[in-house]
């Protein structure tokens, strides 16, 4: 009987220390989130709530002075580039030379804000060719990276042979023809060869030139989000009826002639490019060029002016083909690349025609070209050639009006710094071809 209370009791002082176990550990198993109270409480505890109002408050007063603080301290060239760079937006001027393409403005205590502007990434198709070069120089003279596409059948090394060391030029030697894949913000699509001897050597590649690399880049404009030139040509107009020829005469063409792979060609890509900027939103320009000349033009190419300098050069007459009646107008070549970039940088797609709008007819050129390098030099007739233009001379009011361009350079002060390349090529046997 004793055993049995006994073991009795032992069982009921087990349980009730099981009891108050359980629920001991009960609250932290049904335990709630902090309520807001709380919350509030724990921030007002110890004044931490008034250490937060305090940082605040320091951090608030440091950002509002510290512009005005900088503003006084003069001696910080920092602070003065970063202010005239936001403050004073760059100034184009698309008449000046390559090294001032941005105005030259200054203010007082500030650097110019041309040296704020944003560097751009530019393929130049045809870049190591004539026009192409020259172009490319100016492009790198103002800060921006430009990479050349070339396949140098017209194209040359030796025009941009001085580059080769700048980190911001690159050099492509690729056929537009085929597609290629890069990352620009601009693209001057000047590829195709430009000159009677070259065009009618291989028709077909002239043509195909003009509509497949227009196409390829105009797909890469389309891609990346790229404002895209395209280098037409006065071409287009044919032999025309109209003189001056404005932008929109519509041209006299022989579509099946032996220059038509060049005209038509050019024709065809203005009409590619139109549709891209019509049905893909591709931001366009379109430039007609009309006869130019310069430094690094190819020496045999068929075009009238290197072919009078190069034969009286050599002492050789100088070839008039027909009566020599016909006339051209001829600009120089700084002249049409800031016309190009003018272009380029303006919020207008065109077309514009780019040329002098000062007539010459061939026999008028020989005496120019007699007068500037040999008094004695002759002439020698030769049957002309087909389909060649009659008159030639561009109207250039609306690139007067809308791009505030216009030629600077006479025939007569820009042949002397063509005849002194020429002669330095021809004496050191420099034969090499030019677009």
């Amino acid at each position: 009987m004793m055993k049995q209370l006994h073991k009795q009791t032992s069982v009921n002082h087990r349980r009730d220390e099981e009891i108050p176990t359980a629920q001991s550990y009960s609250p932290k198993m049904l335990k709630h989130p902090r309520s807001l109270p709380r919350s509030i409480n724990y921030l007002f505890k110890e004044q931490r709530l008034l250490f937060i109002l305090v940082g605040i408050l320091i951090g608030s007063t440091f950002f509002i002075f510290q512009p005005t603080l900088s503003r006084l301290n003069p001696s910080d060239p920092t602070t003065h580039s970063s202010l005239s760079s936001s403050i004073y937006p760059r100034n184009q001027d698309s008449s000046s030379g390559s090294s001032g393409f941005f105005s030259k403005r200054t203010f007082p205590g500030r650097v110019p804000a041309g040296i704020g502007r944003k560097s751009l990434r530019i393929v130049v198709t045809g870049g190591a060719g004539f026009v192409g070069s020259h172009l490319v120089d100016k492009l790198i003279s103002r800060g921006d990276e430009v990479i050349v596409i070339d396949n140098f059948f017209t194209g040359r090394k030796e025009n941009l042979v001085h580059l080769f060391g700048n980190p911001r030029f690159e050099l492509i030697r690729h056929d537009v023809v085929e597609p290629i894949l890069l990352e620009v913000d601009q693209i001057y699509h000047l590829a195709c060869p430009a000159s009677p001897v070259h065009y009618k050597y291989n028709p077909v590649k002239t043509i195909k030139t003009n509509v497949m690399g227009t196409l390829n880049m105009l797909g890469l404009a389309k891609r990346v989000g790229a404002r895209f030139l395209l280098t037409s040509t006065s071409e287009v107009y044919g032999d025309p009826l109209e003189h001056p020829q404005k932008e929109t005469y519509w041209g006299n063409v022989n579509p099946i002639g032996e220059r038509s792979c060049y005209d038509e060609g050019k024709r065809t890509a203005e009409t590619l490019t139109m549709d891209y900027h019509r049905g893909a939103d591709v931001e366009v320009r379109i430039a007609r060029i009309f006869n130019t000349y310069g430094p690094r033009m190819c020496l045999d190419d068929g075009r009238v002016v290197g072919n009078f300098v190069a034969q009286v050069i050599r002492k050789q007459p100088m070839t008039v083909y027909g009566d020599g009646k016909q006339t051209r107008s001829f600009q120089y070549v700084s002249d049409l690349v800031d016309g190009l970039v003018a272009l380029m940088e303006g919020e207008h797609v065109g077309p514009f025609n780019l040329g002098n709008p000062g007539e010459f007819t061939m026999l008028e050129l020989a005496e120019v070209v007699k007068e500037t390098i040999d008094s004695s030099a002759t002439i020698e007739f030769k049957p002309n050639t087909a389909d060649d233009p009659h008159k030639r001379k561009p109207d250039i009011s609306k690139a007067k009006e809308l791009l505030n361009w216009e030629p600077r350079i006479s025939l007569r002060e820009g042949l002397p710094l063509m005849v002194n390349d020429f002669r330095n090529r021809i004496l050191n046997g420099d034969e090499g071809k030019g677009l």
